[in-house]
């Protein structure tokens, strides 16, 4: 049940949020309330998002594509743009053809896994696998895929998936840390210190990690399957080469509406 504060308190705590530079301060107080189950829990978790905690870890979850995604402390939080990556994987999904069987699924720097749950629900039946280096993101998203039916491995990229999954991958979703290092300490506080820096941190120009994917991802799609990565608008040409000297047919999109750009690799129907 809900702390349910009075008026009063309530007035108190969005004013304690808003000095504390919370923009959209009644409904963070709104949600707060909600996932409080007693007046104390209430104060706690008003205390940890007033010392810089993302909302999301506080409350335990955030909304990303219609779902609720579970989220702890330390763990990356979705973000709304990476939405886009979701859109653009269902898109090729559903023009994909192929064999007509459930698509398989891998989601690499899987995080909460909250690429591959949406996809999960949006492409059911699928086979669905992700992966992450980071224990308290494995946890995570094994809470979130576990539903699904998922697989979740923890290890660095593709090492940890079964060697089965060679050259069957329909959608490989790559949300790759692309800050370059330099840049790291310019992000807000929320992210730079309460968030993993191996969920940040792309190497000196943003794209070490994406050049690793792109390197094996031929040989874990499926012909006509799919890599899909999030990166900067100004990272995205040098994305797409990257992912072309891989041996897939690159394309970027992007979305106004979102301020997201995705990167796509498509393996050819014929290698």
């Amino acid at each position: 049940m809900p702390a349910d504060p009075s008026p009063e308190a309530t007035s108190e705590l969005v004013a304690r949020l808003r000095a504390a530079g919370c923009v959209f301060a009644e409904d963070e107080a709104r949600l707060l309330i909600a996932a409080a189950s007693t007046p104390a829990d209430l104060a706690a978790m008003a205390d940890r998002r007033v010392a810089g905690l993302p909302l999301e870890q506080v409350i335990g979850w955030a909304g990303f594509c219609g779902l609720r995604i579970a989220v702890a402390p330390g763990v990356f939080v979705p973000r709304r743009r990476t939405e886009f990556l979701v859109q653009r994987a269902v898109a090729l999904a559903s023009g994909a053809g192929g064999s007509g069987g459930p698509p398989v699924i891998v989601d690499l720097c899987c995080g909460t896994g909250a690429v591959a749950a949406v996809l999960a629900a949006a492409l059911h039946p699928a086979e669905v696998h992700a992966s992450d280096v980071d224990p308290a993101a494995v946890a995570c998203a094994r809470r979130n895929l576990e539903a699904a039916g998922g697989r979740v491995y923890q290890g660095d990229l593709y090492a940890p998936l079964p060697a089965g999954l060679r050259g069957r991958v329909t959608l490989l979703a790559a949300n790759v840390p692309y800050i370059p290092t330099g840049q790291i300490g310019l992000l807000p506080a929320e992210a730079r210190l309460h968030e993993p820096r191996v969920a940040l941190d792309g190497g000196a120009d943003g794209l070490d990690v994406l050049r690793r994917v792109a390197e094996a991802a031929p040989e874990w799609l499926a012909p006509r399957g799919h890599l899909l990565t999030e990166t900067s608008e100004r990272q995205a040409p040098r994305a797409a080469e990257i992912i072309a000297g891989s041996g897939l047919a690159a394309e970027v999109v992007s979305s106004d509406e979102l301020s997201a750009t995705v990167v796509t690799g498509t393996r050819p129907a014929g290698r």
